[in-house]
Parts: structure tokens; C-alpha cells; sequence
């Protein structure tokens, strides 16, 4: 049996204005929900997950990020370089607690996903990550690369899930982080079992970690 997907949990020092943010950005419609929680630790360097939002045409990239620089948004530089050189095809912003985030150009690969592109986590080997992610949830490698390897849900709903390349070592609790579920008729103590045998560590539901050292935590089934 495999897991669900149910949250992906923004850790807030202030989580009611931060949901208002992203609330204010686009409709969430993917398979899983936002979850903010309060979190007073500072954010401490660059995240090792974010979201990428779809466009639907250069408009619609353009009403995007200006709807989320509106809100309280702001252009960061994570090495792509400043929004006017123009170095690469999609736009680095940080959300009111400085989480960031990009506003991808229009992909084929993300028609259909929603407002959502993709979930993407910085990882040391991809390909390690998403053979886990893929056997944790039951999802399939859509896509494999050098720089990236993608998973999608079968059924084709929703964001993909992503692991990007890096060569910076985590060192930091993640301030996102998934929260999956056993499906209906499922145990949660079997579920987390079977994460450990396939290379998660952590006794309990509460905190687990994935082979990259990545939080998660597994909800009674769903």
C-alpha cells in the first residue's frame, strides 16, 4: 500500500498573514493543501524546498508576479541574477517571510497542473530521492535529467513533485515540509514501517526524515 499526499506545511511566524499572501496569490487547487503553522525560529539561508507557479502565457507570468510583489512579495537574487538583466526565462521572488518561490515562463510540461507547477526540493542525488518519493507515494518518474528528476501522479492530477540538483549540504530543519497519510483502511505504525524499510529514518509518525535528511510526518490514514 501507498501514501497520500496531504499537506505541504509552511512553518510561519506569523501563519494567518502568510496563508493571506498566498490566498491572495491564485486559488489553490492542487490535490494536497497548503497547512501554515507557528513557528517563531528565524529563517536561516536559502530553502531547500519551493514552489514554482505555471503561467499560462508571458501576460499571465508577467499579472503574476506583479499581483505577488502587490501583496508583498520581493525580487531576490538566488544566483539567476537581477529581474532586469533577464538571465533566465522565469522570475525569483520571496514570499512576506522571505520563503522563495519562482513564477515559471509557460511549459509544456506543466499544462494541466494547476496554478501549481511544481513542489521542488534541492537534493545531493535526484535520482535517489525521487526512487524513494515515487515508492513512498506510488507516483512515477515523469521526467529525468541531469539537473532534475520529476514525479507525477498517475492519474495526472496536480503539481509534480521535484528534486533539483545542489551541491549544498542541508543544514537546517526545512520550514516546508510534506505531511503524508496511509489511504483508507491503512495502519499509520505499517506505513511507517514500510518508510523505514525504504531508506526513511525516525520511530513515529510525528518527525521522519527521507534519505536526504528532509522533515516529513505521517498523519493517521486518511
Amino acid at each position: 500500500m501507498v501514501a497520500q499526499l496531504v499537506n505541504l506545511v509552511f512553518d510561519s511566524a506569523l501563519p494567518r498573514d502568510l496563508a493571506g499572501f498566498w490566498e491572495g496569490l491564485f486559488s489553490w487547487d492542487a490535490p494536497f493543501e497548503p497547512a501554515f503553522r507557528s513557528e517563531a525560529g528565524p529563517k536561516r539561508g536559502k530553502n531547500r524546498l519551493h514552489l514554482d507557479l505555471a503561467s499560462r502565457s508571458p501576460g499571465h507570468q508577467a499579472e503574476l508576479v506583479d499581483r505577488a510583489l502587490s501583496l508583498g512579495a520581493r525580487h531576490i537574487d538566488i544566483g539567476q541574477g537581477p529581474p532586469e538583466e533577464k538571465r533566465v526565462p522565469w522570475v525569483v521572488l520571496a514570499d512576506p517571510e522571505g520563503n522563495e518561490f519562482c513564477v515559471l515562463n509557460p511549459r509544456e510540461r506543466y499544462q494541466g497542473t494547476g496554478a501549481v507547477a511544481s513542489v521542488v526540493t534541492d537534493a545531493i542525488d535526484p535520482e535517489r530521492l525521487a526512487r524513494f518519493w515515487a515508492a513512498a507515494l506510488g507516483w512515477e518518474i515523469g521526467v529525468r535529467d541531469k539537473a532534475i528528476v520529476g514525479l507525477r501522479p498517475s492519474d495526472g492530477r496536480g503539481p509534480w513533485v521535484e528534486f533539483l540538483r545542489t551541491k549544498e549540504e542541508k543544514r537546517h530543519p526545512n520550514r516546508q515540509r510534506f505531511e503524508i497519510a496511509p489511504r483508507r483502511g491503512g495502519s499509520r505504525a505499517a506505513e511507517v514501517r514500510r518508510l523505514r524499510e525504504l531508506g526513511a529514518t525516525g520511530r513515529n509518525g510525528d518527525l521522519m526524515v527521507d534519505p536526504e535528511g528532509n522533515e516529513f510526518s505521517v498523519l493517521p490514514p486518511r
